[in-house]
Order: structure tokens, then C-alpha cells, then sequence
């Protein structure tokens, strides 16, 4: 197998704004910039809670509006917790994203650590594993079939068309989150691919991705066409303290968890990020999500010129 070929390297989205005022033209030029420098794909991630102190765009929506001002980026989502979602409008509007971008969607979807926000969305946590069945089950079905009847426990629906389809045939990508066995062995069923969060660490990864492959076998399904990912929340920046502190900051507010980045996060200089993120690689990850959490133009830059080009594969790769 040939893993120079096949390392992929993604970028976070503009998410995290660091202030409340949103410049559109600053986004523009961030989703466009990516694209230029030859990255896979641009990752938007689940904006479903309130707690965060940092504002943020909810990134369905976002996802549509870099649709429109790219043309190559894979648009990936990492990860919809489905649960929290009206599985029509999921499906309707993936699948209209994925006609405007002309298949570039990935959907990464989570059942979530925490039914923490059930109550705000009007829901509860009880056998919320058989809701996000259901919900995945409900989504593929609208993307895929003709006058569906669809009679499930928490949805039901007759002769019904959701119309235009997804390009992607039989539909998008759909990839998965989570960290339990469980969640896992879900994955693997089905799923196309694996992401792990920016808030685990590469020693959960690396565990995850022995789980994976263990289920993959059993299962007698192909470990080259079941994508593995990571999401790396990381700085770049000589200064190795500030660059540590500024971390914690960001994850005191996105996360209210300032000590989980001296866990999971990667951080220094160039040399030291590329050290961080080639154990992401040896871990398993044959798409690398670049997630920095600040300054995130400047940082987009050093990653490409001064990061990914030491890491497996030597460049950025388009495809």
C-alpha cells in the first residue's frame, strides 16, 4: 500500500471567530485561499450548544457558502449530531449542497457524548441510540429512494420524494464520530469512513483506529475503502509557551475545558507540530483535519508551506 499516495491533509473551517462582529469577505477569502493552496477539503464542525464564549456560525449554512465560492474543496462536516437535527432538513439540505457544489459533500454524523442538550431542543435521552438509528436510517432513505413510506418509532412518512437527489450516487459520503466500542462497531456498519474529534488525543486514535480495524475484519469489509481521519486542534508558533497559553484560552472558552488541550492539542513550532501530527499519521490518519483555533489565515499559511510539506506525503494533495 502506498501511504505516501494516499495521506490527505484537510483544514478547519472558519468557525471559531474570535469576536462577534462576521466579516463575509474575510470568509470568502479564507475557504478561497484554502482551495489555492491545494488542500482536500475544508471541515466544518458541530455549532449545536450555547456554552461556548466564542461566537460561531452554524455550519450547515456555512458549509452552503463555501460551496459557493470554491469549486475543487470536498466540503466535509465533522460531526452532525443527527439527533439534535429534523432528519428532512439534513437530508434536503445536504443534498442540495451537494448538487450546488456538485459533489463535494461528506457527512460526518455523532450520536454525542453528552445528552446534556436534549432538553433545549425539545428532546429526551431516552433510547436516543435507537433515535440516531432511525434518523441515519430515515436520511439515507430519503436521499436514495422514490415515493418512500417510511414507519419508524420516531418518524413516519408516505409516498414521499425528496427532490433533486444528492449527485453523489447512491448518496454522500457518511463518515462517523465517537469513542465508545459501540459507536465504533456503528461506524463500521454504516459508515464509509472515520473521524476522530479534535478533542481526543492521538493515544485514543490510535485505540480507536485498533477497534476499527478489528471490526473491520470481522466484518470482512475492505480497510482501503473505509476512510480514517483526525481532527487535530493545534498551534503553530516558536514560541512554544505563548502558543500553549493561547491554547488553553481557546479551549477554556469553546470548551470550558482549558486543561483538555495539554491533553489532545499539538502545539510549538513548526518542527514540533510536524512531530505531533506524524504520530497522528503512524496512528492511522490518511486524512489529516488541520484545526487551528486562532489567527486562522496566518496559521492556514505556515501549515502549508512550513508543516505539511515535511509530513507523509510531501505536499498537499488535491484528491
Amino acid at each position: 500500500m502506498d501511504s505516501e499516495r494516499k495521506i490527505l491533509y484537510g483544514i478547519i473551517g472558519p468557525l471559531s471567530l474570535n469576536k462577534p462582529e462576521i466579516d463575509p469577505a474575510e470568509i470568502q477569502a479564507y475557504f478561497r485561499r484554502a482551495e489555492e493552496l491545494g488542500f482536500h477539503s475544508v471541515w466544518l464542525t458541530e455549532q449545536s450548544g450555547f456554552r461556548a464564549r466564542i461566537a460561531s456560525l452554524e455550519s450547515m449554512t456555512l458549509m452552503s457558502y463555501a460551496a459557493a465560492v470554491t469549486t475543487r474543496l470536498r466540503l466535509g462536516y465533522a460531526v452532525m449530531l443527527i439527533n439534535l437535527r429534523n432528519p428532512i432538513e439534513v437530508a434536503k439540505g445536504m443534498a442540495s449542497i451537494d448538487q450546488l457544489s456538485r459533489g463535494r459533500v461528506i457527512l460526518g454524523v455523532a450520536l454525542g457524548a453528552s445528552p446534556a442538550l436534549y432538553g433545549a431542543y425539545g428532546l429526551t435521552p431516552e433510547r436516543r441510540v435507537a433515535r440516531f438509528n432511525e434518523t441515519l436510517d430515515y436520511i439515507k432513505k430519503l436521499w436514495t429512494q422514490e415515493d418512500l413510506t417510511f414507519e419508524g418509532r420516531y418518524f413516519q412518512i408516505k409516498n414521499a420524494n425528496l427532490l433533486p437527489k444528492p449527485f453523489q450516487k447512491p448518496h454522500p459520503p457518511v463518515w462517523f464520530g465517537g469513542n465508545v466500542a459501540e459507536a465504533l462497531k456503528r461506524a463500521v456498519k454504516n459508515g464509509t469512513g472515520y473521524i476522530g474529534a479534535g478533542s481526543s488525543s492521538t493515544a485514543d486514535f490510535r485505540a480507536n483506529v485498533q477497534t476499527i480495524r478489528q471490526e473491520l475484519e470481522s466484518t470482512g469489509k475492505d480497510p482501503d475503502q473505509f476512510l480514517l481521519a483526525k481532527r487535530v486542534n493545534l498551534a503553530v508558533d516558536k514560541d512554544r509557551e505563548r502558543a500553549h497559553r493561547r491554547l488553553r484560552e481557546w479551549f477554556g472558552g469553546y470548551y470550558n475545558k482549558p486543561d483538555q488541550a495539554d491533553r489532545v492539542a499539538v502545539w510549538g513550532s513548526p518542527e514540533q507540530v510536524i512531530e505531533g501530527l506524524q504520530e497522528v499519521i503512524s496512528a492511522g490518519a490518511r486524512i489529516v483535519i488541520l484545526s487551528p483555533v486562532f489567527d486562522g489565515m496566518e496559521q492556514m499559511e505556515i501549515l502549508a508551506s512550513e508543516v505539511v510539506p515535511h509530513l507523509t506525503g510531501g505536499k498537499i494533495r488535491a484528491r
